[in-house]
């Protein structure tokens, strides 16, 4: 091992130890195999690949693949010109766990929890209520914060992103408001509000006076999740999560497999 590629290791263990989102590109087939390059979010790039052209191009990739959370292959020129294979580079993604935000330590709230868990979220359950927001209430959270939802966000928010959810089930307009305008002001990917129709069409309305745009509204999910005919707080888990899914996949109508046709992956 080269001594070029031996910093990256030692740099890719910090940021594996720090819980730290990280992904390692290496060159596995082309002039320079074994050479590797380390990208983290926000920081400088460690080593090289080679032509710096290359590193630029895969920096690219390689920073989409991460924010995405995916591992590939990828083929470029040697300079890194698209439509070509002279060098491959496997893109290796390290990523914490998606977050699942959950405002309001109501009944859905340990159902939606439990269904998140199964996913591989890290469950953050957060209320303003001390008496309501308690580790024995929720056990299947990773952490129970009592704290108003647009202070938690103020701190939490920047680190949010395209993986991460945040679910609002408080049917209180004094909590998911300013929840839904300060999760309105993160990257997140999921962003759902649980109520009737009537109660959301109330909800919009104090959004809008609050500031809330149009554009921003249409990233509202509510009422919250596909409509399967839930009726059980488990059975709305389902829903809630089955539309995170779809939200993130991209599949706008979400029907039977057996009523589409193609490729079901």
């Amino acid at each position: 091992m080269s001594a070029e590629v031996t910093p990256g290791y030692d740099a890719l263990r910090a940021e594996l130890d720090a819980e730290r989102p990280v992904a390692l590109a290496t060159i596995v087939e082309g002039a320079t195999v074994g050479a590797k390059l380390l990208v983290r979010p926000g920081r400088p790039v460690s080593g090289s690949l080679g032509p710096a052209d290359l590193d630029r191009v895969v920096t690219r990739d390689t920073e989409a693949e991460l924010a995405a959370g995916l591992t590939s292959l990828r083929h470029y020129g040697a300079h890194g010109e698209a439509r070509a294979d002279a060098v491959s580079v496997f893109i290796e993604s390290f990523v914490p766990p998606p977050r699942m935000v959950i405002f309001g330590a109501v009944d859905f709230t340990a159902a939606l929890g439990r269904v998140a868990k199964v996913l591989g979220y890290r469950v953050v359950v957060c209320d303003a209520r001390a008496v309501f927001a308690t580790a024995q209430r929720f056990p299947m959270a990773d952490e129970v914060v009592c704290e108003w939802p647009d202070r938690y966000l103020t701190a939490v928010g920047p680190t949010l992103g395209p993986r991460d959810a945040i679910c609002v089930l408080t049917h209180d307009a004094k909590f998911d408001v300013p929840a839904i305008v300060s999760a309105l002001r993160t990257e997140v990917g999921y962003l759902g509000a649980m109520g009737s129709r009537r109660t959301h069409a109330a909800r919009a309305e104090r959004l809008r006076e609050a500031g809330v745009t149009v554009a921003q509204l249409a990233r509202v999910m509510a009422p919250i999740g596909l409509d399967i005919g839930s009726r059980t707080p488990e059975e709305a888990a389902v829903a809630i999560c089955a539309e995170i899914i779809a939200v993130r996949t991209g599949r706008t109508t979400a029907g039977p497999l057996r009523d589409g046709s193609g490729a079901i992956h």
